[in-house]
């Protein structure tokens, strides 16, 4: 594989991105640092690039998705490359094919580039062990989000001019979330302060582990934050109890309008998709001025582009 020159002559030789846990602060920054080169292409006037003209990249998902499938689809489609979609649902697996062999098979039909969704963490981690093509992490379990991680911090440093120093709340359901797992890990790396904030049911026991504080009280740690990224509530990954009601989990840990005025006036306000308007956050703050959720969204196509384009191996010129 040919190592590619980010903009800031960092070297990628990675075939594969599963996670950001084992990235380097320099290389999250080269990724980062190429995705600035494509911000242009996902808006108006949108500019298509030739950087993976006659490759094959396939959307293997075994979960649910809407922007992260798309998102990918058109970014390999912007720089040029043939886009196969494939859903578990009506496929071989149905019928007993396994994992690894239905990607195998996929492999076999001149695939460059896997992009994997699936319920099981370590799924992609797996994969990468038995084919040959590239594999990016598109969600494994409760386990990484990578280019999710990547495009929340994208814009962090898009709207505020930096990641280094600034305190970064996530608030919500951490214990179940893949997402929070991907920003913390890069957020630490780049020398932001991450604060994690929920209910103690949806706490992992383990989290100081990775460097963060913890808080199980939202309106304390709001006038401290310079960003607040709210989590949705897995409720399709855990089980019944977790917290008394959904409306008593919007009073504690909700963002309203009325927490919004308890913040920093710039603060800025980021959330994963999908979002559960008046559960985790009410429509006036989703769609307020310190809301950059729709420019997440297409900050993804940017990221997503750029790690394409960087695991494909062509120059950063392309």
């Amino acid at each position: 594989m040919t190592a590619v020159e980010s903009p800031k002559t960092v070297s990628w030789t990675r075939r594969h991105l599963l996670g950001l846990e084992d990235l380097s602060a320099a290389e999250l920054r080269a990724i980062l640092d190429h995705a600035e080169t494509f911000a242009s292409a996902s808006q108006p006037p949108r500019v298509k690039r030739s950087g993976l003209t006659g490759r094959v990249v396939v959307n293997l998902f075994f979960e649910p998705s809407t922007r992260t499938r798309v998102s990918f689809g058109l970014a390999a489609r912007r720089l040029g490359a043939d886009v196969l979609d494939f859903s578990s649902s009506g496929s071989s697996t149905s019928k007993g094919e396994t994992f690894i062999d239905t990607a195998k098979n996929i492999e076999a039909m001149g695939v460059d580039l896997m992009v994997v969704r699936h319920a099981s963490s370590g799924a992609p981690h797996l994969l990468a062990q038995h084919v040959d093509c590239g594999i990016v992490n598109a969600g494994d379990g409760a386990h990484e989000h990578p280019t999710q991680g990547l495009l929340d911090i994208f814009t962090i440093r898009q709207k505020l001019g930096r990641v280094d120093g600034l305190t970064v709340g996530l608030v919500g359901d951490i214990a179940h979330s893949r997402v929070a797992r991907s920003n913390i890990h890069g957020l630490l790396k780049l020398g932001a302060k991450v604060i994690v904030c929920g209910p103690p049911t949806l706490m992992p026991q383990a989290i100081t582990k990775f460097g963060v504080e913890v808080s199980h009280d939202l309106d304390p740690i709001l006038p401290r934050c310079d960003v607040i990224n709210m989590l949705r509530i897995q409720f399709e990954r855990q089980r019944n109890g977790l917290f008394p009601s959904i409306p008593e989990y919007a009073r504690l840990f909700g963002m309203n309008v009325e927490r919004l005025r308890k913040a920093k006036p710039e603060l800025l306000l980021l959330a994963p998709g999908p979002i559960n308007r008046g559960v985790e956050i009410t429509p006036e703050a989703a769609d307020g001025p310190n809301s950059a959720i729709l420019e997440q969204v297409t900050n993804g196509l940017a990221v997503r582009m750029a790690v394409l384009h960087l695991l494909s191996g062509q120059p950063a010129d392309q």
